[in-house]
């Protein structure tokens, strides 16, 4: 045997491996179940790759080889293109504007022939690529404030480009991003101000606007009397007290309204509101419906398919109804049953125990990752690592939670399950180049 040509086995993590394949398996039975037609005969189908599952069956194959093609590469290739891909990345974004189509109310897809691409998703692959990267340079010192803007940069404007395609849900998954950049050093203060603004607009949305108003202004006077004996000592504590209401106060009235108004589409506040049980009062008066308009909206809307699938959920009771005896998914009860809502297909036909199995075959997966990316000796290979835990995590969660009804629906793909060519090659890619620089983790990359 040449000496010089190791076995591409060599070093590989062989139980991400095997937890990718679980989790690829568990999808197209989900995909299956979900779509599968009595009488359609299944080989056939399979081999001319007409029906959901065998297109997802194709993508696999295909997903497949690529994989291989990672782990022939050289590790060095994935640090040295990285910005070139970042570009490549931005240039596709870019050519989505003249030549999307427009599926689902979302214009972030160019159509190939008989199938849907979408670069939101894959772009994904090239941000934490490069996000490692910058971070991974010698000359970035990541404590500065224009370093930390470089990053989030680099991060956000994928998530900018994509809100102006009309997908929120995939601009959101973007801010998964700074976990990564947590990890390398990113004070928590910013992250505690991110979820402090995140709870003031859940808050502005349950609490009337003038109570929520009022409730502000008495939380700051609390609090400068508390202090009040610092703030004799130190008149900058009640200038910032002040500074720090009239943002919140110019947050709950202005900022949130305009956003509501002019940046999300009425469907997503529709979702927003829906998920707290409120009506939505950024409805114009031309657009306010009647009785009979408001129940047909009910049956039709998003509240009505998280109504149904906690409905196929809970129906599935501890062991499941089996693979193809589910009446909820077999019968399309519950929309998009085999893409943002597949967790319900799970769930009914595999029961509580299949869920549980899921979940912590995704549990095992990110521990994995965490801890792969703890080893490396590389800044580089450690941060892309966090990248795609990420992004595995916060696909997971908020997939999962909008299931169940404990997110707002925001279209987004449970990884590896979800139907989709685009979603099961870049959740593919991600992996597979992890475990192609964990192979080589003795080598340093920059």
């Amino acid at each position: 045997m040449n000496q010089r040509n190791p076995a591409i086995s060599k070093g590989i993590d062989w139980s991400l491996i095997w937890i990718y394949l679980l989790l690829v398996v568990i999808g197209l039975t989900a995909i299956f179940a979900a779509t599968y037609k009595e009488g359609d005969p299944v080989i056939q189908s399979f081999l001319k790759f007409k029906t959901d599952y065998s297109k997802q069956f194709f993508f696999f194959l295909i997903a497949a080889v690529i994989a291989l093609f990672i782990l022939l590469t050289d590790s060095k290739f994935f640090s040295a293109t990285a910005n070139l891909g970042y570009a490549f990345g931005i240039l596709m974004l870019l050519l989505v504007f003249p030549f999307h189509s427009k599926i689902k109310g979302t214009e972030s897809i160019i159509k190939l022939g008989a199938f849907n691409f979408q670069p939101a998703e894959f772009c994904k692959i090239f941000v934490a690529l490069a996000l490692a990267k910058y971070l991974s340079r010698p000359e970035t010192d990541f404590s500065k404030s224009r370093s930390q803007l470089i990053a989030a940069g680099i991060a956000l404007l994928p998530a900018l480009m994509a809100i102006l395609q009309s997908e929120t849900g995939l601009a959101l998954v973007y801010f998964s991003f700074f976990i990564v950049m947590y990890r390398e050093g990113l004070p928590s203060i910013i992250l505690l101000v991110g979820f402090a603004i995140a709870v003031l607009i859940v808050a502005t949305i349950v609490i009337e606007p003038n109570t929520l108003a009022i409730l502000l202004t008495i939380l700051a006077g609390a609090i400068i009397y508390i202090f009040r004996r610092q703030i004799k000592r130190n008149r900058n504590i009640l200038t910032t007290i002040i500074f720090l209401w009239l943002i919140c106060v110019g947050i709950q009235r202005f900022a949130v309204p305009v956003i509501f108004k002019n940046v999300l589409q009425k469907h997503q506040v529709e979702r927003i509101y829906d998920l707290f049980g409120k009506d939505n009062p950024y409805l114009d008066k031309g657009e306010e419906l009647n009785a009979e308009e408001s129940k047909k909206k009910k049956e039709s809307g998003s509240s009505y398919n998280v109504r149904q699938s906690k409905i196929a959920i809970g129906s599935g009771r501890i062991f499941g109804k089996g693979i193809l005896n589910a009446t909820q998914t077999r019968y399309d009860f519950v929309p998009e049953q085999r893409t943002d809502f597949i967790f319900c297909t799970v769930g009914e036909g595999f029961g509580f125990l299949g869920s549980i199995v899921l979940l912590g075959l995704y549990l095992i997966l990110l521990f994995r990752i965490v801890t792969i990316a703890e080893r490396q000796r590389s800044t580089f290979s450690r941060c892309y690592a966090y990248g795609v835990a990420s992004v595995f995590f916060f696909h997971m969660t908020i997939n999962i939670a909008m299931t169940v009804g404990l997110a707002p629906v925001i279209g987004i793909p449970l990884p590896l399950i979800s139907y989709g060519g685009t979603s099961l090659l870049t959740f593919t890619i991600l992996l597979f180049i992890l475990i192609r620089l964990d192979a080589d983790r003795q080598m340093v990359l920059r």
